[in-house]
């Protein structure tokens, strides 16, 4: 059973949310403010976290880009009840997986927890090779040649969807469904920021992400 971590300083929502986690049958650990949680990730493995932005000592986001910087592969959900286009993209752009607008309703973010939590299990090994780049599913590692490539959840996510799908065009509409498995309300660019973000971890491999304008991107392996 997944490890959750609930963080938010708003004590009713954490009392509602740790009720429906406990109703789902999840191993989980609720703090009220940011630093609390990150000294609790720091001896605890949780596979997901649903952090509240706007908190005291630590804000959401700072802890995000912490966490990232640590080497955290944690599934990382922000709660926020901003909903500026510049807002979300810095959220992305620390290391989140997914966000919620408050208010929310508890079945949505149930449904998101469980597709985020789905898309990770691995039941046998399986590895995928492409050029220069060597993926362990199971272990839900990524080589480069013999170097460790450390992705984030949706990175990986991101790559793994790209390779299966090796030179074809993907726009930008059908990534968004495929890594978070419901329609998205948000501004599709982006999957430029996660796009972005990959490409430069993958700087060293042999595949090239070539953008399609006006549709989205296409995986080609680079010509020597």
């Amino acid at each position: 059973m997944a490890n959750i971590l609930f963080v938010d300083d708003e004590i009713n929502l954490r009392k509602l949310v740790s009720y429906d986690l406990k109703q789902a049958g999840f191993n989980f650990s609720v703090c009220e403010n940011g630093e609390e949680a990150l000294e609790l990730v720091r001896k605890q493995k949780f596979d997901l976290c649903i952090i509240d932005w706007m908190m005291p000592k630590l804000s959401g986001l700072e802890l995000v880009k912490i966490l990232r910087e640590e080497g955290s592969d944690a599934i990382l959900i922000m709660l926020t009840a901003k909903d500026e286009e510049e807002d979300l993209i810095d959220a992305f752009e620390a290391g989140v997986d997914d966000y919620v607008r408050k208010p929310f309703s508890s079945r949505e973010l149930m449904l998101r927890i469980n597709a985020h939590l789905k898309r990770m299990k691995l039941t046998q090994s399986t590895t995928k090779i492409l050029a220069n780049v060597h993926l362990d599913l199971a272990k839900r590692t990524c080589l480069i040649k013999e170097e460790m490539i450390l992705l984030t959840k949706i990175e990986y996510d991101l790559l793994l969807l790209f390779i299966d799908n090796f030179n074809q065009v993907l726009s930008r509409d059908m990534i968004l469904n495929e890594l978070w498995n419901f329609e998205y309300d948000g501004d599709t660019r982006i999957v430029d920021v996660h796009v972005f973000k990959l490409k430069s971890k993958m700087k060293n491999s042999q595949l090239e992400f070539k953008s399609i304008r006006g549709i989205g991107y296409q995986l080609e392996v680079k010509s020597e």
